[in-house]
Order: structure tokens, then C-alpha cells, then sequence
């Protein structure tokens, strides 16, 4: 099993996740991080950071959120690792409530 960051990462970017991984397994697109599900190690450090509550289980993402299971294994071929916490984007608190915005996804 691994852990997935799902929707509500998107055009928020909060990197908490990011400062507590002991492997290193998030990776950066221009408005959401993925985890890397051959990296992760299922410490589960991560899920109590993330502000908006993005990362799940892989065996407790919820239904409507199952695509990102593999959006994420794709997605951390395509993306550098990020290894240090930065700023979130700029609009994240505004975004960091939105429902359904995965057409706000830049891959």
C-alpha cells in the first residue's frame, strides 16, 4: 500500500508533506504534488500535515477521488522531487476550500 494525494491538493501546493517524508517520495508539478508510489514507504507522517487533508491511503482514498491513485504513480514519472518545504501558491487559502477542480490541473 502506499499514500496518494488527491484533489484538494490542487492550486493549493502546501509542501508540510513534504518537511516529515523520511524517503523523499513527493514530487512537483506547477500546481499539486504527487507521491511516488515506488519511493513511498507507508510511514504515514504525511496525512496529519497536509492542511487540506489531500493525502490518503491508497486503500482509503475515497470513490470519487480513485483516479488519482493512478494519476499519482503517472504523474511521479513526469516530476522532479521536491526535497525541502516552500512557500504554498499564492491564491492556496483561496483554492484550499474549492471542491471539484480537477480541470484546474496543469500537468
Amino acid at each position: 500500500m502506499t499514500y496518494v494525494v488527491t484533489e484538494a491538493c490542487i492550486r493549493c501546493k502546501y509542501t508540510d508533506c513534504v518537511d516529515v517524508c523520511p524517503v523523499d517520495c513527493f514530487r512537483e508539478g506547477p500546481n499539486m504534488l504527487v507521491i511516488d508510489p515506488d519511493e513511498c514507504i507507508d510511514c504515514s507522517l504525511c496525512v496529519p500535515e497536509c492542511p487540506v487533508e489531500a493525502i490518503y491511503a491508497e486503500d482509503d482514498v475515497p470513490a470519487d477521488q480513485r483516479e488519482f491513485i493512478a494519476l499519482n504513480a503517472e504523474l511521479a514519472k513526469q516530476w522532479p522531487p521536491i526535497v525541502e518545504r516552500k512557500e504554498p501558491l499564492p491564491d492556496a487559502d483561496e483554492w484550499a476550500k474549492v471542491k471539484h477542480k480537477r480541470d484546474q490541473l496543469i500537468r
